[in-house]
């Protein structure tokens, strides 16, 4: 599991980075055949990070937890991306407080009772795949991506071959 606390520190400091370089005119921009705005996605990234931590504290994971969109404070994507620092900073501390996390602790999910390390591992990837996903809509915006996520970086997690879904 530590490999996993790693390697989801390091893609919520790149979601960050890749949050921060989108124009406020893209807030309210819809993807692409989806239902869901720029911001609503990078807040997301960070949403299902903070949603893996309140499972561990005894909350039934649901889907609608996951896909909760922004709260009115949250107008700019530096207020994404600096609830997304709140968010890494909870993990580094949930992470720290523990000198035993058993990976075989069930954790209460939609898709019925986990292991802790499948809902860390599902948590790790999932961030990961929309941190993909923020790169690719900057390069569609013609921004160069700052510190995208690298090939090496997601080396053994199940992430979807494509960025996209059709």
């Amino acid at each position: 599991m530590e490999g996993l606390a790693k390697r989801l520190d390091v893609v919520l400091a790149a979601a960050q980075r890749l949050v921060r370089q989108i124009p406020d005119t893209q807030l309210e921009n819809k993807l692409k055949n989806r239902d869901r705005t720029y911001r609503s996605l990078c807040f997301h990234v960070f949403r299902v990070a903070e949603t893996f931590l309140e499972v561990t504290e005894g909350v039934t994971l649901t889907r609608d937890s996951l896909v909760a969109d922004p709260p009115d404070s949250v107008q700019s994507f530096n207020q994404v991306a600096d609830y997304g620092v709140m968010v890494q900073g909870k993990v580094d501390d949930w992470w720290n407080a523990t000198a035993d996390h058993d990976p075989e602790a069930l954790l209460s999910t939609y898709y019925g009772d986990q292991p802790i390390h499948n809902v860390f591992e599902r948590t790790t990837w999932h961030c990961a795949q929309h941190t993909r996903q923020l790169a690719m809509l900057l390069q569609g915006l013609d921004i160069e991506p700052d510190g995208p996520l690298t090939p090496a970086q997601l080396e053994g997690l199940p992430v979807p071959e494509k960025v996209w879904d059709d």
